[in-house]
């Protein structure tokens, strides 16, 4: 690599020569960008240290660049809401003390796409490590993880093996570091034959008086910077810019070389210092006098810079100061690798001694990792510049805020020229020779990878590492913790209880990327209700393929518009999220996919219900009636169709929906409910049958043909009530007008009936829904 104080004057090359520069120096700049970082930005030709920085921070990853401006629909503010989108984690307010102090739940949601594409298993690992990162600098304890998945054909060997390899990461970091997984959902569909998705939600608790900000706090002139953690290495060197490409498989070598390595067992030991040290920090009234950042995307620079201008100063970083485990390296390498289990501290100068000691000695990171410490590297500036020295010389020197804003685009967008239809399809024969039909097609569902058992997969995590878990993944829509379950809160807050979702379905975003998103946000927040939890912060994953492509742009344009109008319609905010982009390999580009994860809460967890029928003789409910809505359906994907005629809520019958179940579910009055999704009501009678091996006889009625009534996936729910409840949970849903439809009851019988055209063996049922994915895979 050349020397990092070489400068590119790109105005004196021709438009060729600039763009051969560029490629040879791996720089994810356009010439248009560098021109305008060289003539309006810095008004001198940059160094090469500067332009890879640019490209770093200037990328779609780390600046939003294509995507600032549609992110400012969103709702983010509410009563709850301690911390909105802007630090590295958002926080919500879920249990208030008899003293009036706020307890929070901080929330992360990240992508690590590309890694996990190129490497697997350390690009799944890697990305827990980030957003368990994200969520521990904001002083609060980590608590849960959950993984949104997404996949290529289940028929690929590659896919297979891509699938083994996210897995086997997710659980070889994240049940190490002690952190349980409790939720999660995953697809397969062909759009991500080369680009799977590997999202992760982590969640942490902190009390709102203890927040620790990713930013210098007030009067941080003359401030130390001090790196904590893992020895910088060239690992991850360009990962930001990595991620704000499309993949191209001829640069594998190459690309292997932007993912991180990761080391959970070190992680684990930073967490129990940093835990110490937020208290030690807590005792000595020192919390608003510090700041804190993981670091993630740009390594150093970015951690630096991002502090410093968060709290409108500027920084000075001394190259030589970093600690490094390989001689020689470049200092750009240095100072932008993304080296994975490390943290940047802003402290008072008179603090710095304590921190080093800390780390150094009481929790002996030299003796953990070969080359882990902590060291002070920089200091915050009074000016808003951003200097980086190497061997005594500026390779970097520009304003901070410069660097943070990155580059900003007003994209073109246009809705592309496609229309679709929905199939002409003949209905399972309901009698004579070939009354079997409607079984077969029914089992032929359960036992569909996007419907099937999730346990091959969450079988390899550790649920209740912490003690906390109520319910796990498998027992209902949403995990359900016990955050405050310790005798070191307050008894009053002690049984408060929080709920976790995620939720997306592709297919529908091929249809309509809007009403797709519309259906990530309602579908996440219909997932907690059903365990009986109010929900009150979301977080997103925008996850979409080329936005310079206008018909691309469109898609996520759209998909965000339904984010925020779905937001916004149902008064949940968004606190914290993520964007990716260039999810697209050969010209193939993924199903726009807007991951969301809703966050619930309940004032008393032990109230929570799973979705598992307990008692034979009780009464079925229905809540929404059926629609004409198979569009994205995986019955429709039965038959290679695709449809048109996607759900569409409406967002006032959801809101009433949920406010009068989560009120019966509080007052003890429903003993089990699941949502309406995937596969339609006939699944979600069945899975509701599966765990005690409870039969149902249910009518649905309508006057839709059975298949669509069946299999349609229109959104609701159903429940389970026992007979002595029936009349109070009529009135209930009365007064909340919603209406409530009696379809049949649980039965002795280890069968399944519906309408009169389903009657299928229960265990043989169950069978094929366990055994559909582990088979598949």
């Amino acid at each position: 690599m050349p020397s990092a104080l070489e400068t590119i004057d790109f105005s004196h090359l021709t438009w060729s020569e600039a763009e051969e520069i560029l490629k040879k120096n791996n720089l994810a700049l356009t010439v248009e960008e560098a021109l305008k970082i060289q003539n309006e930005i810095l008004h001198r030709p940059p160094t090469l240290t500067e332009c890879i920085l640019w490209s770093i921070q200037g990328s779609e990853h780390s600046s939003y660049k294509s995507s600032r401006k549609h992110l400012k629909q969103f709702l983010t503010t509410s009563q709850d809401v301690i911390l909105g989108p802007g630090e590295d984690a958002g926080i919500v307010a879920v249990a208030k003390d008899n003293a009036g102090h706020r307890y929070g739940i901080v929330m992360s949601h990240e992508s690590h796409n590309h890694p996990s594409q190129v490497v697997p298993y350390e690009g799944a690992a890697t990305g827990i490590g980030g957003n368990v990162r994200d969520v521990s600098c904001m002083g609060a304890k980590v608590i849960a993880n959950a993984d949104p998945l997404r996949f290529g054909d289940i028929k690929s060997n590659k896919t297979k093996w891509i699938h083994e390899g996210v897995v086997a990461g997710i659980a070889g970091y994240g049940n190490p570091i002690g952190v349980p997984v409790i939720a999660g959902d995953t697809y397969y569909d062909e759009s991500y034959n080369e680009n799977c998705l590997v999202n992760v939600v982590s969640l942490g608790v902190v009390l709102e008086n203890e927040v620790i900000h990713s930013r210098a706090p007030k009067n941080a002139i003359g401030y130390d910077l001090v790196l904590v953690g893992k020895p910088t290495d060239n690992s991850g060197f360009g990962g930001a810019s990595f991620a704000s490409l499309e993949l191209d498989e001829s640069k594998q070598e190459q690309n292997k070389g932007a993912v991180q390595e990761p080391n959970a067992f070190l992680k684990r030991h930073l967490l129990k210092a940093h835990y110490t040290l937020f208290e030690i920090l807590k005792e000595k009234n020192l919390i608003d006098r510090v700041g804190f950042k993981d670091l993630g995307a740009g390594g150093i620079a970015c951690a630096s810079v991002e502090l410093a201008d968060a709290g409108g100063y500027g920084a000075e970083v001394n190259v030589d100061l970093i600690p490094t485990s390989i001689k020689g390296l470049h200092p750009a390498v240095i100072l932008c690798s993304e080296t994975q289990e490390r943290y940047m501290w802003v402290v008072p100068k008179e603090l710095s001694a304590l921190i080093l000691n800390h780390y150094n000695q009481t929790f002996r990171l030299p003796d953990i990792a070969e080359g882990a410490c902590a060291a002070v590297i920089g200091e915050i500036r009074q000016d808003s510049q951003y200097i980086v020295k190497s061997r005594g010389q500026e390779i970097i020197h520009a304003k901070a805020s410069d660097v943070t804003q990155g580059l900003v685009y007003d994209r073109p967008y246009r809705k592309p020229e496609r229309s679709f239809q929905e199939p002409t399809l003949s209905p399972p024969s309901e009698g004579g020779a070939r009354g079997d039909q409607f079984n077969e097609t029914f089992l032929k569902i359960l036992s569909h990878e996007n419907v099937a058992s999730r346990e091959p997969i969450y079988e390899n995590y550790d649920k209740q590492v912490q003690g906390i878990t109520v319910i796990e993944p498998g027992e209902a829509d949403a995990g359900v913790l016990r955050p405050f379950h310790d005798a070191k809160y307050p008894i009053e807050i002690q049984s408060v209880g929080i709920a976790l979702s995620v939720d997306h379905n592709p297919r529908y975003c091929q249809i309509d990327p809007y009403w797709g998103a519309v259906n990530a946000v309602v579908e996440s927040i219909r997932n907690v209700a059903a365990v009986g939890a109010a929900p009150v912060a979301l977080t997103d994953c925008l996850n979409f393929s080329n936005p310079e492509k206008p018909e691309q742009m469109w898609e996520f344009v759209e998909g965000t518009r339904g984010v925020a109008e779905a937001g916004k319609a149902l008064n949940v905010p968004i606190i914290s999220g993520n964007v990716s982009l260039y999810n697209e390999t050969k010209g193939k580009a993924i199903a726009p996919s807007p991951v969301i994860a809703c966050l619930g809460t309940m004032s008393d967890a032990k109230r929570a219900i799973t979705m598992h029928f307990k008692q034979v003789g009780s009464l079925l409910f229905l809540i929404g009636e059926r629609k004409d809505e198979c569009g994205g359906s995986v019955y429709y994907q039965l038959f290679n169709q695709l449809g048109a005629n996607v759900p569409k809520p409406d967002f006032k019958e959801v809101e009433k929906q949920m406010t009068a179940l989560t009120n019966a579910i509080q007052q003890g009055l429903i003993l089990s409910a699941h949502d309406i999704s995937d596969g339609g009501i006939a699944t979600t009678l069945a899975e509701m049958s599966f765990g005690n091996e409870i039969g149902a006889d249910g009518d649905i009625p309508g006057d839709l043909q059975n298949d669509k009534k069946l299999f349609g996936e229109t959104g609701g729910f159903v429940i389970e009530v026992a007979l002595d409840m029936a009349m109070k949970i009529k009135n209930l849903f009365t007064e909340n007008q919603v209406p409530l439809i009696e379809i049949g009851k649980t039965i002795a019988d280890k069968k399944l009936k519906m309408n009169n055209v389903i009657d299928a063996d229960l265990l043989e049922a169950k069978k094929k829904w366990k055994n559909g994915l582990r088979e598949k895979l």
